[in-house]
């Protein structure tokens, strides 16, 4: 029997396996999340231009978990971000960066930072970081193997200057940022058994980044930098785990209401009711094997082999995407079981070649649920404000579009922020599964 679980669920993410929580609590990062204040009126257009672009309390453990606060909201139309603080150095500062499911390497802007922006339209201070003001700073050499890790994947190389690992990161959106590599400690907050806290610090392989082009420079959804959760050993959280402090997992749940913020530890949540689907092993994202996806309690006639990870083929979640993508043959399936269900009550129409419908009432009397059926029998609830986006009213006539958009070309599915990790407790074990 499928367990169900509703897009309000907390999920818990382990970087090896993933599972579905269920219970009381409303059910988590690229770049390109720079979008305009105000209303409503963003086309879907635009959004998925950025997303086609990036794609080139259970704080309870038997050892504890690292906590960090997370603020931000998941509305694109708002802020369309979640950030958190995480405090570096001696003494400690604190920095505000974006957290990213979908890079690996933690980025500061440095002191000498070249297009880093000096206010940030989110209302939170920025700060550069100081390797010269910190008294464990310290350089990370061309010969360390780190480094040489790094250029094994392309991202870091030897500046010549002074012998120091140096990197660049190119983001789709045309916009990038490059600097050093630095060491020094990131000061941790561990909630134990019991709700007490212990603070400690433990020595990270960070960059420096003194140059930063294109969005990131902006000031309108400007952070000190970006906080990546991939799966490579630059990530903090397999620095961590390699140092023996955390376990190879974290967990975070992102609040899709209007007050943002949410939840994100490192560690191993226990939760009674968690229910895991398998992380398909080997590969460079985390990827999930999605079976089959259901509308209104109907399974949809969906070849399985569309769903089947092999090379640009598969199902990936990415928190920082904003929408979510369906491969060809899977997003026509969709909106075609959408349009067949409603199209009595409401008017189908095509908006700039997104699926769209004028709606006079709630969009949840309306429209069905969808779920999305993973591996192990989990399954996830998606209800209307889960899937759909409001563009705008016309004379008092609302304007609702699907929010999964077709990667044409592409048997790829991308499971974005906004749709399918909205109030969802996600545990990461890197090493083989997702809550």
């Amino acid at each position: 029997m499928a367990v169900v679980v509703p897009a309000w669920i907390m999920i818990t993410v382990l970087v090896l396996e993933a599972a579905l929580v269920m219970g009381g609590l409303p059910v988590t990062l690229k770049l390109e999340r720079i979008i305009p204040l105000g209303s409503h009126e963003l086309e879907l257009s635009r959004l998925r231009e950025r997303d086609g672009l990036r794609h080139g309390r259970l704080l309870q453990s038997s050892g504890g978990v690292v906590d960090f606060p997370v603020q931000g909201t998941y509305d694109p139309f708002l802020v369309g971000l979640y950030f958190t603080k995480v405090q570096l150095g001696s003494p400690p500062k604190d920095f505000y960066v974006q957290i990213d499911t979908g890079s690996d390497v933690l980025w500061i802007g440095c002191n000498s930072c070249n297009g880093c922006p000096e206010s940030s339209g989110l209302q939170i201070p920025l700060n550069l970081y100081d390797p010269g003001s910190s008294s464990t700073a310290s350089p990370v050499s061309c010969s360390d193997q780190r480094c040489s890790a790094g250029m094994r994947v392309s991202d870091s190389g030897c500046s010549g200057q002074g012998n120091q690992c140096s990197y660049t990161f190119q983001y789709g959106d045309g916009s990038g940022t490059s600097g050093n590599y630095v060491t020094d400690f990131l000061h941790l907050n561990t909630i134990l058994e019991g709700s007490t806290t212990s603070n400690s610090s433990a020595r990270i392989m960070f960059g420096c980044s003194v140059l930063q082009t294109g969005d990131l420079t902006k000031s309108d959804r400007a952070v000190d930098g970006i906080f990546g959760f991939g799966q490579q050993s630059l990530s903090v959280i397999s620095q961590l785990s390699s140092q023996g402090v955390t376990p190879r997992v974290f967990s975070h749940c992102l609040k899709g209401n209007n007050g943002g913020g949410g939840i994100l530890v490192f560690g191993e949540i226990l939760e009674p009711n968690i229910v895991y689907t398998p992380l398909v092993q080997s590969q460079p994202h985390y990827n999930l094997d999605l079976r089959s996806i259901s509308v209104g309690g109907q399974v949809l006639s969906i070849d399985p082999s569309v769903f089947s990870t092999s090379n640009n083929q598969g199902t990936i979640i990415d928190s920082g995407t904003t929408l979510a993508y369906l491969a060809d043959e899977a997003y026509d399936a969709f909106v075609g079981a959408i349009t067949n269900t409603v199209s009595q009550t409401v008017r189908p129409v095509l908006s700039k070649g997104n699926q769209c419908y004028l709606i006079t009432s709630s969009v949840t009397d309306i429209f069905p649920q969808v779920s999305l059926n993973f591996a192990g029998g989990a399954s996830m609830i998606l209800n209307p404000p889960d899937y759909l986006v409001q563009q705008n009213s016309v004379g008092g006539t609302a304007v609702w579009c699907i929010g999964f958009q077709k990667i044409q070309g592409q048997e790829l599915t991308i499971l974005g922020g906004i749709f399918t990790v909205l109030n969802v407790l996600i545990d990461w074990n890197v090493l083989s599964s997702w809550t």
